[in-house]
């Protein structure tokens, strides 16, 4: 247990653990300290329980946090507990506040803190969770339903056939294409080709679909210094991208180094990466996962973790060498020294029913990064049922904003390897049944070496993580010796289910990695930070 000075540190520290230092405004691409003004707002009127259903009484620690032990370390069940309870407005006795993904009422489940006085990329916001009370439809419309995540509105089911449009006799595929004269669910297939060496744009053609085989790649390893290729690809809004089903290759769509996709769609067309199956009636259902491989993004932006003969890297990343293969492919490298690597723009998009296992901890999930960099825009994007991680992010800078995990099988938000970043208005609602023993809804780490460099930093502000399967240990799990704040969150755990699992490998007593005080000279800002969080655990 903490020792009552240890404690007394956190609470006294509260201003200053709210980012874990005190100090300026952060940096995009290299995070560090601010301060929050935490918004005044009236006590939110309290959710009366369900008929025969009383408010279940003040949580444990042992319900709350799961205590793991590391190298044989352990941060206990009541350190955890009482960090969250050194921060604001956190309520970790949440009882009954969703509905789905939806708070229940209008009125926030508990009061807001200003995320915008972090860094001008947040957004300034007057309540918790990633959606504003049981009418906000800021994820409808984009996204598509299924029984992990229910948006509301029009938004169509992730099963149904998406909206490709009728062919037309005499429909050609477009310059760049291939024509596969084969047509399926009545809509004609286009091929990409297996290697795409010049910027190549596909444009919205009712009844048409573009088809990719086996390992598609956008532009060549240009290395982790090298100019752009200027290698484009660019997809209109309302396109609809479709795996070969026809073959047993790994399809997957790979954009290397120095090249960038554009995929840019409108709330009203977005558009969709799928499998094939998904262009029949019936193709899919709810259970279905694992067709394809998804979508890799590689850029020259730093890790942490250096590939043999490289490196090492520091904490500015500005090694010119360092460099590391991105998971699930082989001889694909990402990283480099510019934080501020473009590797284009994915913006109102779903990507489905993916998620590969090569082998055992190399897999490819529904979204990979691979030190893509701050110039890199990633919103309003949907990963629904990956067999493994919804996204997981390999170093790099990118910032993320409107982003709904549903139905994946393992982690939700899987950042690791030196990952410095923002996100915003998150969403995890992980599968009522059959995850792993092993998934969260966001498992932070920094790879097992707590003190390589940039050390992984990240702020997730306005987020709800919905952990429904009794399966997974905790929604929450921080580890490795990352540096991280959580703001403007609903924080949901199934029976026998806690809520947050903090994890150090390393240290002793005060200085155990992940919960240690701030030192410059490990770029260590200091122990996790909880302010404005709603905890519902234990399927309270």
């Amino acid at each position: 247990m903490l020792s009552f000075s240890r404690r007394n540190q956190f609470l006294a520290g509260t201003a200053c653990l709210l980012l874990a230092a005190c100090g300026g405004a952060d940096g995009v691409a290299s995070p560090g300290a601010g301060n929050i003004d935490v918004i005044v707002t009236p006590a939110p009127t309290p959710t009366p329980a369900p008929t025969g259903t009383p408010n279940p009484g003040p949580i444990t620690a042992a319900q709350f946090a799961l205590a793991t032990t590391q190298s044989g370390v352990t941060i206990t069940a009541e350190e955890q507990l009482a960090i969250v309870n050194a921060g604001a407005n956190n309520n970790v006795n949440g009882f009954a506040g969703l509905n789905g993904v939806y708070p229940v009422s209008a009125t926030s489940l508990t009061p807001a803190t200003n995320p915008a006085t972090i860094n001008p990329f947040f957004t300034a916001t007057n309540f918790v969770g990633a959606l504003n009370g049981p009418n906000d439809t800021s994820f409808q419309g984009w996204t598509c339903n299924s029984t992990s995540a229910n948006f509301g509105g029009t938004t169509a089911a992730c099963t149904a056939v998406p909206n490709i449009g009728t062919l037309a006799a005499g429909t050609a595929c477009p310059t760049g294409t291939i024509d596969d004269n084969v047509t399926v669910g009545g809509f004609k297939a286009c091929r990409l080709p297996q290697t795409i060496t010049t910027s190549l744009t596909l444009p919205k053609i009712p009844g048409v679909f573009y088809r990719f085989r086996g390992q598609t790649e956008v532009g060549t390893d240009v290395g982790s210094t090298g100019a752009a290729s200027g290698v484009v690809l660019t997809i209109a809004p309302g396109v609809v991208l479709a795996a070969d089903s026809s073959e047993s290759s790994n399809d997957l769509i790979l954009v290397n180094r120095g090249a960038q996709i554009n995929a840019v769609g409108t709330a009203e067309a977005p558009i969709i990466f799928t499998a094939q199956q998904n262009l029949t009636n019936n193709g899919v259902s709810e259970a279905s996962q694992g067709f394809w491989g998804g979508l890799v993004i590689l850029g020259q932006a730093p890790t942490a973790v250096c590939a043999t003969g490289t490196g090492p890297n520091n904490a500015g990343g500005t090694s010119t060498s360092c460099q590391n293969p991105i998971e699930g492919v082989t001889g694909r490298f990402y990283g480099g020294p510019n934080q501020a690597s473009n590797s284009g723009t994915l913006r109102y998009v779903q990507i489905r029913y993916t998620g590969i296992a090569i082998s055992e901890g190399n897999e490819l999930q529904g979204l990979t990064l691979g030190g893509t960099g701050s110039g890199t825009t990633i919103d309003h994007v949907q990963s629904h049922n990956s067999a493994d991680d919804g996204i997981e992010i390999f170093g790099g800078t990118t910032n993320l904003k409107y982003f709904a995990v549903t139905g994946s099988d393992d982690d939700a938000f899987d950042v690791d390897n030196g990952w410095r970043g923002f996100m915003q208005f998150i969403i995890a609602a992980q599968k009522p049944s059959g995850t792993t023993a092993d998934s969260f809804a966001t498992e932070i780490d920094s790879n097992g070496s707590e003190d390589l460099l940039p050390r992984t930093y990240g702020r997730y502000a306005n987020f709800t993580f919905i952990q429904t399967t009794p399966s997974a240990p905790a929604a929450i799990r921080l580890r490795g010796g990352a540096d991280f704040a959580f703001i403007n969150g609903v924080v949901k755990s199934a029976a026998g289910q806690a809520c947050i699992n903090i994890v150090a490998g390393a240290g002793e007593g005060a200085n155990r990695t992940t919960i240690r005080p701030a030192s410059a000279e490990l770029q260590d800002v200091g122990p996790p930070t909880f302010n404005s969080v709603y905890f519902q655990c234990q399927g309270r």
